[in-house]
């Protein structure tokens, strides 16, 4: 997704404008369908919360880079934070940016910045207080998420002038959240029961059911990352296809090999991280290839889930495991296979080009620091004046309630409300 190669004064192209409107829609859809994925894995008694959780991400991370995220991340010169330029989506309208109107580009940037954000919520699921995780995600949209957008696909960013290679988002969205989760679920803590009894998920199908429609809104995410109806989203598309399939069969590999079963969980987790390791590469690799790296992330993202669940660190859903781990392997692995016959701006790939693995390592560790860091940073400060824990009592009684009143699955009809009525 290369800023720097929009041409201010291009002509808007339907066709182009007409895919893009489309994947902006998938990608929206995505915050929604991973809802369900966190959703089902969590208990009954936070089913509400953990759904809200995402679709919150929707108002508070999408009016802040409307506002001002946008122009952080894309305006200005500057290698490490973007100006003001577009400041209150001042000139921002419907001339062409590249082939599509300047504001499409806007919306559909801010798509990746509200999965993004949502995506950390898996960590801290069950216990973190519903006001803070408020606060937290909107500073941290702003604040962590466009400041690393702005070093990877903007024209001035540091890592665009190193020629560091993110297709869709490897670095920008899973490694920037990923480890943010990390940090957030360290400073947290652990659930109150974590490690005293088998916290399972309470509706596997919902779960299942949104790895499935992620898999159909990545399709807008890394197909439309090409800003246009062209060879490279055909390109993306196939390997947004062909690398998830390769992972799914390396995975259940590995649980047949460990355990005999092939679980439900399993599978949704193995499409996810498929997922998210071609999201670096989708179109700078081969198909063939795809099918390499997809098989390849699979091992990394599942032995680190298996070591994760004994120790202490509550990563409530596994966020840094699939999508931290998954990312670094992928944009690592973007290094190694990413050729220009097929659109990448660098020669060689598996030819001769490991400088190119550096650059990408590069690219991950700043990403790490930087995340890491300011994510700690922000909930230390938002702590002082919020506590980002949730109260032990409400913590207990679940945070449907807690937070929001309600309860997703009801236990009755309800009573009565009118006196006198009849039966």
């Amino acid at each position: 997704m290369l800023e720097g190669l929009l041409v201010p004064g291009a002509v808007v192209e339907t066709a182009d404008t007409a895919w893009m409107l489309v994947a902006t829609a998938l990608v929206l859809m995505m915050t929604a369908a991973l809802a369900f994925f966190y959703g089902g894995l969590v208990r009954t008694r936070n089913m509400l919360n953990t759904l809200a959780m995402s679709f919150v991400a929707f108002g508070c991370v999408g009016i802040a880079w409307a506002l001002f995220g946008y122009s952080l991340a894309f305006s200005g010169a500057r290698a490490f934070i973007g100006g003001g330029g577009h400041f209150l989506l001042e000139r921002v309208g419907l001339d062409a940016r590249g082939t599509i109107p300047h504001m499409l580009f806007m919306v559909y940037q801010g798509s990746f910045a509200i999965i993004t954000a949502a995506l950390i919520s898996g960590a801290v699921v069950e216990r973190m207080r519903f006001s803070a995780y408020l606060v937290f995600i909107t500073a941290w949209s702003l604040l962590v998420y466009s400041p690393v957008c702005h070093w990877v696909w903007a024209s001035s960013g540091w890592l665009m002038a190193m020629n560091a290679l993110d297709f869709a988002g490897g670095t920008v969205v899973h490694v920037n959240a990923g480890i943010a989760a990390l940090v957030a679920a360290l400073l947290l803590g652990p659930r109150k029961d974590y490690g005293r009894r088998a916290l399972l998920p309470h509706n596997v199908p919902f779960v299942l059911l949104g790895a499935g429609l992620l898999w159909f809104g990545w399709f807008g995410f890394n197909g439309g990352s090409a800003l246009g109806a062209s060879a490279s989203a055909a390109l993306a598309f196939t390997n947004t296809m062909l690398a998830p399939c390769a992972t799914l069969v390396v995975w259940m590999g590995l649980d047949l090999l460990r355990s005999r079963r092939v679980t439900a969980v399993g599978l949704a987790t193995a499409i996810v991280v498929g997922l998210v390791g071609i999201t670096p590469a989708a179109g700078y690799i081969s198909p063939r290839l795809a099918m390499v790296l997809g098989a390849l992330v699979a091992f990394p993202s599942y032995f680190m889930i298996l070591w994760r669940a004994r120790t202490g660190i509550d990563d409530s859903l596994d966020v840094f495991s699939a999508h931290g781990i998954g990312g670094i392997a992928g944009a690592l692995l973007t290094g190694v296979f990413a050729n220009d016959y097929w659109g990448a701006p660098v020669d060689g790939g598996l030819q001769g080009n490991w400088g190119q693995v550096g650059v990408q390592a590069v690219g991950v560790v700043a990403t790490l620091a930087y995340s890491g860091v300011m994510t700690f940073v922000l909930l230390k400060l938002i702590n002082l004046v919020l506590p980002i824990r949730a109260e032990a009592r409400d913590e207990s009684m679940g945070l449907d309630i807690a937070a929001h009143g309600e309860e997703a699955y009801t236990r009755g009809e309800g009573a009565i409300l009118v006196q006198g009525a009849k039966s």
